[in-house]
């Protein structure tokens, strides 16, 4: 990305820690399903694990290997979780969430591209500042509703041990593309 160098680095452990914390908890749950929404909440796993893996790798690299590639990889997953959403009503929300997320992705990728070919003395910001207002508008809101929701769970009681992983996880998914995007 377009930030100082330690500030890409920190973006990097913070999503690798995130996308490793999802990879660890789709691993370790049961692949039968043991009530209606385990396949949905592998599939969110599974997605943000992608997403935080990904984000790790595009903070880290994003100059060194094409904007294309990261468009390409982060496009084909929003593509399916579109339509994902479109032509599933269980979990819709959450996979047009994460359909955001890949857009935003892809967009960040894609602004990255455009600004190679004008050179690195360039003092206009990346991308369209419309829309990387509205995405820094909707991350910030996400996170906000993600950290409300951190310390409780859906019966109301305080979410001790590993109950709010998935709420931290999301929580940190959240602060990363939020910081991401204010680096554009």
């Amino acid at each position: 990305m377009h930030g100082p160098a330690l500030v890409n680095w920190l973006l990097a452990l913070l999503a690798a820690g995130a996308g490793t914390s999802c990879l660890t908890r789709l691993r370790h749950s049961p692949c039968a399903p043991a009530g209606a929404h385990r396949p949905l909440a592998r599939e969110s796993d599974a997605a943000e694990a992608l997403m935080g893996l990904g984000m790790a790798a595009m903070a880290v690299t994003g100059a060194t290997v094409p904007a294309a590639v990261w468009a390409g990889l982060f496009g084909l997953p929003a593509a399916a979780f579109l339509l994902a959403a479109v032509h599933a009503p269980a979990g819709r929300a959450h996979r047009l969430h994460h359909a955001v997320g890949a857009l935003a992705m892809t967009y960040m990728a894609l602004a990255m591209a455009g600004a190679a070919g004008h050179g690195h003395h360039q003092a206009a910001a990346l991308g369209l500042p419309v829309l990387t207002g509205a995405l820094l508008l909707y991350f910030g809101g996400y996170t906000l509703w993600a950290g409300s929701r951190l310390l409780r769970t859906p019966a109301g009681a305080l979410a001790i041990g590993t109950a709010g992983l998935p709420q931290a996880c999301r929580l940190t998914m959240g602060i990363g593309m939020f910081a991401m995007l204010l680096t554009m």
